[in-house]
């Protein structure tokens, strides 16, 4: 046997040295719906029993399990009696923390079916916990063998997307010295690995209630007597390890009341804080209840830009973009996520802001994509992460983070009037600003070109190897320079300009301006297709035109970049039924050789793609068409399981009595799609903040015909709260649109609302 590997008083030897028995399990259905929960960095998907199958290699089954910091700490989760899989009563999962599954019996030995219930309750607080009470309903005693089976392959998420890697780590055994006998009653078992970097990962369960009669490899066993109408409970709590500490950023307690109390005080503290929005449609009250209670999910704690050697647990909560594969803090996606929600709740978008600023590139580094000045696409602590198998740590690999970033920072002090906020991020932002003027030196254009061997080969938020198409549905090559980003850019440097003044530099403010205006005139030049009326959707390598018709010149219309002739043409031709399936806007027309409706982002629908176009009609006047892509996308989210909006789904028609179709593997819930519920209801009602100046204009607005009123409460705008409620009337006239009206019901604060039809 191979010497022990010691960690602090606790050894382990390689598990392939020991003869572990495997105990039977059944295979999962991947037909099954799952069941999502999260809490903090951590998160958990099982079928609705509440299991993860430890038997198939089913591309869905196989994504079940217990991860934190992109390692899966549990791959196999059993509840099994006598031997066989309960039956499935009822299960809920709304509250996201916690999993509630009230199962039954099938016939087993001496036993008649759906005579033993068995309450199941699982709860995530900086780790798992579990308790199952077993109730006899039958009239006379019982005796059977529950079991719960648990297994850890500590696999690397992108190992589980599909990377493959040339080895791999140890799984190991944990030794305990005077519990050398595996099928011993213990109070703890221990799974175990060590990865190639030498970290040793641990799923480390301790039993509670009452232990189980023995172990059978790493399944638990309890040998159940209950009498008639008498119960029973059992439990555990699993804690994730990585050198004999904890990998979660949240404290666990030490029981699973505990930890469900402590994640329903957070909800609550964080649920008063918020604005509250309803309408009178109940069914689009549920969505927007689901959207609160997954963007309270999405949260998610880093360290702060403010972090120092005397203080380095300053942390921050940003929103992670997405469950499964998706939950860590992103650039593009967390950035644009936290404007959507400013209505709802701003300090994500202030903390979003130091998050990023505090991983803002330094030096330059091909393999990560790192420059000075540039914000992040992706962080990554997973165990290829550390050995550098991937370069996300963080890896830079994004073009459009950097001005987004700009934007979110301004939009934000739009509605805060944060001070503080707006001086302690200047230098960020000018070395933001840097960042984005060298790239734009040479050809006077925010462009894009992999220097990374496993980084991206397109870096815009369509990032799949195959979204940037000609009309002959020819890929682009070369660097590429796409369209919305450089309205991200015009943006950046109009609002920058702004801010400028207001800490009264002008010198920047003005060059700002210029640059601002030059890089309209060129892109309204070198980007408009003359026999299209539209927008390419980007330049390749050699400034020629990417000329396919696709959604990203939809993003375009808000930031102000075209000139309104052109805007106008680029509105209506989005509206075509090429494009807009009824649902939404596709990410590419369908008359395109290149067009999939199944395709990532050659045919599909985004929500949050829509929500920003929605945005852009609004702002340029195409008020009904703008409704009409807000209506689409909300009438989809009903339909959806839960009302959630998915990260996409298929682009094909709306076709009535038919559900929206569903992408195979879109995540759910996942940021930017959660935050387009609350974009497009600021998109109804047009509020406009000027929280220096104190003001708040609301601008038009203007209801779709299933709502007929919206409210909003605890609206925060500067250092005022306050709460508005709008009402449509029926139009007076043939051809008319309704009006709506807007009451200030009650104001906390001496900001100036105006209200402008």
């Amino acid at each position: 046997m191979s010497n022990p590997i010691e960690l602090e008083g606790r050894s382990f030897i390689p598990a392939s040295e020991l003869d572990i028995p495997e105990w039977g399990c059944v295979v999962g259905d991947r037909n099954q719906p799952t069941l999502t929960l999260k809490n903090d960095d951590i998160f958990l998907i099982t079928d609705t029993l509440g299991n993860i199958s430890g038997c198939s290699r089913d591309e869905t089954i196989a994504s079940l399990g217990l991860f934190c910091r992109d390692t899966r700490y549990l791959s196999r989760l059993e509840l099994q009696i006598a031997g066989r899989s309960p039956i499935l009563l009822t299960c809920n999962a709304d509250k996201g923390f916690a999993l509630s599954a009230l199962c039954t019996n099938p016939t087993i030995a001496n036993i008649n079916a759906e005579t033993i219930s068995i309450q199941r309750e699982l709860v995530l607080n900086g780790g798992l916990f579990e308790e199952l009470t077993i109730h006899n309903y039958n009239t006379t005693p019982v005796s059977f063998e529950l079991s719960l089976s648990f297994d850890a392959d500590f696999s690397d998420l992108f190992e589980i997307r599909g990377f493959n890697r040339k080895q791999q780590g140890q799984i190991l055994r944990r030794v305990l010295a005077d519990r050398q006998d595996l099928t011993t009653p213990i109070n703890e078992l221990t799974l175990a690995y060590q990865g190639l970097d030498g970290a040793i990962l641990e799923s480390h369960i301790q039993f509670v209630h009452r232990l189980p009669d023995y172990l059978k490899g790493y399944t638990a066993i309890w040998q159940i007597e209950l009498e008639s109408h008498a119960s029973y409970q059992i439990g555990y709590r699993l804690e994730m390890l990585m050198n004999a500490r904890s990998v979660s950023r949240v404290d666990s307690p030490m029981a699973l009341f505990q930890a469900k109390a402590a994640d329903t005080m957070e909800e609550q503290n964080w649920r008063s804080q918020i604005a509250q929005i309803r309408t009178d449609n109940p069914k689009l009250n549920q969505a927007i209840e689901r959207a609160e209670q997954d963007i309270y999910l999405l949260r998610q704690t880093f360290d702060l830009a403010n972090s120092t050697p005397n203080n380095p647990s300053a942390k921050g909560t940003v929103l992670s973009a997405g469950v499964p594969w998706f939950c860590t803090l992103f650039g593009r996606d967390s950035i644009i996520a936290a404007s959507q929600i400013l209505i709802l709740d701003p300090t994500i978008a202030r903390e979003t802001l130091m998050v990023l600023a505090r991983y803002q590139g330094k030096v330059d580094d091909e393999w990560r994509e790192e420059q000075p000045g540039k914000i992040l696409h992706e962080l990554r602590m997973g165990e290829m992460a550390r050995c550098h198998e991937i370069p996300h740590t963080p890896y830079y690999g994004t073009v459009d983070a950097t001005p987004l970033w700009l934007m979110l920072y301004a939009e934000y002090y739009a509605w805060t009037h944060d001070t503080d906020t707006l001086d302690r991020l200047w230098e960020n932002a000018l070395a933001a600003m840097a960042w984005i003027d060298r790239m734009c030196a040479e050809t006077g254009y925010l462009a894009y070109f992999r220097t990374s061997a496993r980084g991206l080969v397109n870096q815009g938020w369509k990032d799949s190897g195959d979204c940037i198409v000609d009309r002959q549905g020819k890929i682009a090559t070369g660097a590429i320079t796409l369209c919305e980003v450089q309205a991200y850019v015009y943006a950046a440097k109009i609002r920058m300009s702004e801010l400028a003044r207001i800490r009264q530099e002008n010198e920047l403010a003005t060059r700002w301006q210029q640059e601002a205006q030059s890089l309209k005139q060129r892109f309204n030049h070198d980007f408009w297709i003359p026999d299209r009326d539209f927008i390419a959707m980007a330049l390749d390598g050699a400034g020629k035109q990417v000329d396919g018709i696709g959604s990203n010149p939809g993003q375009c219309l808000q930031q102000g970049l075209l000139y309104p002739e052109k805007a106008k043409s680029v509105a209506e031709r989005l509206r075509a039924p090429d494009m807009f399936n009824g649902w939404g806007i596709r990410t590419l027309s369908s008359q395109s050789p290149a067009y999939n409706p199944i395709g990532y982002h050659t045919g599909s629908v985004w929500p949050h793609d829509n929500s920003l176009i929605a945005m852009g009609l609004r702002s340029v006047g195409a008020v009904e068409q703008a409704l009409e892509v807000a209506q689409g996308i909300l009438d989809m989210t009903i339909q959806q399981p839960y009302h959630r909006p998915p990260e996409l789904f298929c682009g094909y028609e709306r076709i009535p009595g038919q559900s929206p179709i569903q992408y195979p593997v879109a995540c759910s819930p996942q940021a930017w799609a959660t935050g387009t519920v609350f974009q497009l209801l600021q998109m109804m009602v047009n509020l406009v903040p000027d929280a220096p100046s104190n003001y708040l204009r609301i601008l038009d607005p203007a209801l779709p015909p299933n709502i007929h009123q919206l409210s909003f409460k605890n609206l925060r705008v500067g250092a005022t709260t306050l709460d508005l409620e709008f009402n449509q009337r029926d139009a007076e006239g043939e051809g008319l649109r309704a009006t709506t009206s807007c009451r200030v019901l009650k104001k906390r604060g001496n900001l100036r609302v105006t209200i402008e039809a």
